[in-house]
């Protein structure tokens, strides 16, 4: 693959995630009854990073979790369930009956991965609603799933690739665009 662009870089995730974290406390007027859930592996880094910031905007903490998709994923066949996936854990700190759920993920493209949250939750508990925060919505939709909100609105076409880094995990801060060769 091949890298065409940088469309975020570490000053525009910080900017889009505060954005973000505002519009999550505005639509549901405050953090109460709301918990943040990362979709595994890079939601996870961008919920904390939001909790810190509405930690900052709201002056109280918002309850992080983080759910691992794998075994709800619709593309695990019985040949890859024989090979046992590797399994990364679910772990979420208060009960989701009754919560407001705001669903975080790295990128938005066919609505898979969020339908495969959305099952591995209501398998936990019964949220009163799940909100959907992706740092970057890429189009493609395969699924009727569209965000809450949006860091960025990259629109691509299906041989690009989006590639999220984080600090937490890679060595900077930025989004980019690829090319598939």
């Amino acid at each position: 693959m091949k890298e065409k662009a940088i469309v975020l870089d570490e000053q525009a995730i910080r900017r889009a995630l505060t954005r973000i974290a505002h519009e999550i406390i505005e639509r549901n007027k405050g953090i109460d009854n709301c918990i943040l859930i990362g979709i595994k592996t890079r939601g996870i880094y961008l919920a904390n990073r939001l909790a810190e910031k509405i930690q900052q905007i709201e002056g109280r903490h918002v309850p992080v979790g983080e759910v691992d998709i794998t075994l709800y994923r619709d593309d695990l066949t019985k040949k890859t369930i024989d090979q046992e996936p590797m399994i990364k854990g679910t772990s979420i700190p208060i009960d989701v009956t009754d919560q407001k759920v705001i669903l975080i993920d790295d990128v938005l493209y066919t609505g898979r991965t969020v339908r495969a949250a959305m099952d591995a939750i209501m398998d936990i508990g019964r949220p009163s609603q799940i909100q959907l925060a992706v740092l970057v919505d890429r189009g493609h939709r395969e699924l009727p799933i569209r965000a809450d909100f949006v860091g960025k609105n990259i629109p691509t076409s299906s041989s690009e690739v989006i590639v999220v880094e984080l600090t937490e995990v890679d060595a900077d801060d930025q989004v980019s665009i690829h090319e598939n060769d």
